[in-house]
């Protein structure tokens, strides 16, 4: 499947900014399964400096500088991406879970794809001991991994309503976990410390899912919006996997992946430091369109 992105964030405000230094995680990422054909990122006004690097998990940063002043800051994402993903393995032909948690617990590798760096809590993914009470009733002694995250999975799908009003970015976790209410951000992370409180090495994933419109109805322009899910190391054979618990899928060709990272803190799309009296309204519209 072949995807044209198209996503706009712009940033009004109600006095004149003189500065902002921003830091953008926006253009996707190649990898597994993934191939950016090409992609742009564009910013108004101008930068004053602009430079382009990837992070530690190989993350695309854009750091910018916007010295002139300016009432409106516009930042507009474009690319072109083929996603075709090796289809997942069976989940009950997978390692016993607890085997897993002692392989990953030994790795001596220190790479960006390692499982070390995604066993421990992390800012936004504290150790909640409710969380891994709920994550354990899926985890029976010896059963195969991926078969008792796809339970988990569903489990939270089930017990969970996606409720865009019912939390915000700066949510603790323990209080979305208590509330059985939130978004695709809140479930993930959910997710992954359920997983990590058992010793299974989970990360969060930031990107895009494709939506299909009812039958007889046109998609509409910008009705489409970012979304987040979790990846869970399944041993050395099958590596990887990513598991949407806002829908209860095991990711595949509907999903594109902008950045990888312990939590949302490391992939936000947009953060960064604005100088201005004044406050701001924020408006997002992204467009995921199949052309082949």
């Amino acid at each position: 499947m072949i995807y044209d992105v198209r996503h706009v964030t712009t940033y009004d405000y109600s006095r004149q900014v003189p500065f902002a230094r921003c830091v953008m995680r926006l253009l996707p990422r190649d990898g597994s399964g993934q191939n950016v054909r090409s992609s742009e990122l564009l910013i108004s006004p101008r930068p004053a400096e602009r430079s382009d690097a990837p992070c530690f998990f190989g993350n695309r940063m854009t750091m910018a500088t916007i010295a002139s002043p300016h009432h409106e800051l516009k930042v507009e994402m474009r690319a072109r991406i083929a996603v075709e993903r090796p289809a997942p393995p069976h989940p009950g032909l997978t390692r016993g879970w607890e085997e897993v948690a002692a392989l990953a617990l030994a790795s001596c590798s220190l790479s960006p794809a390692s499982p070390a760096h995604h066993l421990y809590p992390s800012r936004l993914v504290p150790e909640v001991a409710s969380v891994i009470a709920y994550a354990r009733a899926s985890f029976g002694a010896k059963r195969p991994v991926l078969e008792a995250a796809t339970e988990l999975m569903a489990r939270i799908r089930g017990d969970f309503a996606y409720d865009p009003g019912a939390t915000e970015v700066s949510t603790p976790l323990a209080e979305a976990f208590a509330r059985r209410h939130g978004v695709c951000q809140d479930f993930a992370h959910i997710m992954i410390a359920g997983l990590r409180g058992l010793g299974l090495p989970a990360a969060y994933v930031s990107g895009y899912i494709r939506t299909i419109p009812p039958p007889g109805q046109k998609r509409l322009e910008g009705a489409d919006a970012s979304h987040a899910w979790a990846l869970l190391w399944c041993g050395p054979e099958t590596g990887w996997i990513g598991l949407d618990p806002t829908n209860d899928l095991i990711v595949a060709d509907d999903h594109i992946v902008t950045a990888i990272g312990r939590d949302y803190a490391d992939v936000a799309p947009l953060d960064g430091v604005v100088i201005g009296p004044g406050s701001q309204q924020i408006g997002v519209a992204v467009d995921v369109i199949p052309v082949g």
